[in-house]
């Protein structure tokens, strides 16, 4: 090659241009690798993604496979995160698929004899009307009496009550004195306890909307606007406020609670011509027979974990995922719900009956044993070692069970579905084995709940944000009320009594399972 001093110009700018170029094409290559080399680490945790998940799903199996130990199950002595271990060999045995002729039977219904004509309860009022015959009976002895019970109903009356206060005047002009009034639900108002009870019993527990309540109102000639009872309403949920608190404090306090959601709509001022979507998220205390609502805009974690974020001990829900951030929170063990897996397996009784079939019947054996627990009126720990004796054989045949069946099924089948709901959640539908004091499913908060599903279909909508938080105060109050049989007409009522001037740190006396009613209230 000639030295660059011997190249005229027009060859040494020929020679750049070269030089360009294959810089240009190197630079290219560079890029090409660079891009392979990305694609190729995307691969990579693309399919470190794929092994992990295929080893979770491989730890799912071989627990159901292999079973739960009993001796395993100790009892709660620590508020830590428990986990259930299971014993996991390191070759898996040949698998035969065991199959089982399924039958259910049930006990035909009895005739019984009538029992009899409905006893009425003491405490109401009886109206004697005495009959004699129409012949005349002078000289007779009566030798006995023939009665005949009728019962019969009064509309509810509304009456008006006057405080008349007579005032004096004292003597040298020295003043006047007259007699106190007594504390009222809502000063200054016209509403009295009994009439405020009444149209929250009738609009949350009755599903009577105030409109309606309205016209009723008017057969008595009573001209009430919807202003003013939604005024009412408001000043009598300012006032038990305080109870309602005591009322969360005391269900947090539990160390089992029952979790669950319920949708309401809410008219929003933000959004025109449409309805919010909010969420009542009820929270059950079986240990205490109270149920709490709590109002939030959405249905994210956010909600929950404020209101749970001290809580410690079990935590019972269905499957919905918001509730798996909570299996990872130290001091709280996350129970399933048994219910939830076998609706998946009912459904999945027309795509695949034989399998399906097995499964549900080791389900409702597993159910029996509960029922027997009930019916036998088992202690906490006579439970507990029932399960274990009993329930803990049948749920590590029916892990066993499913494992086998999830190898086959086609995924997104409705058996498929089935199978893969169960075993994911495998470890805390076993949780409840843990402790006798918990129930093997979340029905009774569902249960809770329905009264909520009722009265939307009637009112269709809250009015407001703070409407929505009402409701779910008189939802807490008359669902507990449930719970414990009480009356919530005449709870309400001696509450709105007594609240006013009631010492604020005996309020826990006023909750339905605390306060005594008496049946002339």
């Amino acid at each position: 090659m000639q030295n660059e001093q011997e190249l005229s110009p027009k060859e040494l700018e020929k020679q750049v241009k070269i030089l360009i170029r294959e810089n240009k094409f190197v630079e290219k290559k560079l890029l090409v690798s660079e891009e392979k080399l990305l694609i190729s680490e995307e691969q990579k945790s693309s399919l470190e993604e794929k092994n992990k998940f295929l080893e979770f799903q491989l730890a799912q199996m071989k627990r159901m496979l292999f079973g739960a130990k009993r001796e395993r199950f100790i009892s709660n002595t620590t508020v830590d995160q428990l986990t259930l271990p299971f014993e996991v060999t390191e070759t898996i045995p040949e698998q035969t698929v065991e199959t089982e002729q399924i039958a259910y039977t049930r006990e035909k219904a009895r005739k019984s004899n009538h029992p009899g004509r409905l006893d009425f309860p003491a405490h109401i009022p009886v109206e004697e009307i005495i009959i004699e015959p129409e012949q005349s009976t002078q000289g007779l002895v009566c030798i006995g009496q023939e009665i005949t019970k009728e019962l019969d109903y009064v509309p509810p009356r509304l009456f008006a009550r006057h405080f008349i206060r007579n005032k004096y005047a004292l003597p040298n002009g020295e003043g006047i004195i007259i007699g106190k009034l007594p504390s009222r639900p809502i000063e200054k108002g016209i509403a009295g306890a009994g009439l405020l009870s009444n149209i929250l019993v009738e609009k949350f527990v009755d599903h009577l909307p105030i409109y309606r309540q309205i016209e009723r109102f008017k057969r008595e000639d009573i001209k009430l606007p919807a202003s003013t009872i939604d005024s009412w309403i408001t000043q009598t949920a300012d006032l038990v406020k305080p109870l309602y608190d005591q009322l969360k404090q005391l269900v947090l306090e539990q160390g089992y609670i029952q979790a669950d959601e319920t949708p309401v709509k809410v008219l929003d001022k933000d959004k025109k011509g449409t309805t919010h979507q909010g969420y009542h998220w009820v929270y059950n205390a079986p240990l205490q027979n109270a149920v709490f609502y709590d109002y939030r805009h959405g249905r994210g974690r956010e909600g929950p974990a404020e209101l749970l974020k001290n809580f410690k001990g079990y935590l019972q829900t269905d499957g919905y995922s918001v509730y798996d951030w909570f299996s990872k929170q130290p001091g709280i063990t996350h129970v399933g719900c048994m219910a939830h897996a076998r609706r998946y397996f009912e459904k999945a009784l027309d795509y695949d009956k034989e399998k399906a079939g097995q499964v549900l019947h080791k389900i409702q054996t597993v159910y029996a044993i509960e029922r027997k627990a009930r019916e036998e009126n088992m202690s906490a720990a006579q439970r507990k070692e029932l399960r274990l004796d009993e329930s803990l054989p049948l749920m590590n045949e029916l892990g066993k069970l499913i494992a086998l069946f999830q190898k086959t099924a086609v995924p997104k089948s409705p058996m498929g579905i089935a199978l893969e709901y169960t075993s994911k959640r495998w470890d805390i539908l076993l949780n409840y084995l843990y402790d006798g004091s918990l129930e093997i499913d979340n029905n009774w908060v569902e249960n809770a709940i329905r009264p909520n599903a009722l009265g939307r279909k009637n009112y269709l909508f809250a009015g407001s944000h703070e409407g929505a938080k009402r409701a779910a105060m008189f939802y807490s109050f008359f669902g507990t009320c449930k719970k414990n049989n009480v009356n919530p007409y005449q709870w309400l009522k001696k509450v709105l009594q007594m609240i006013p001037d009631y010492p604020a740190n005996k309020l826990t006396d006023l909750l339905p399972q605390n306060l005594l009613l008496s049946p002339e209230i």
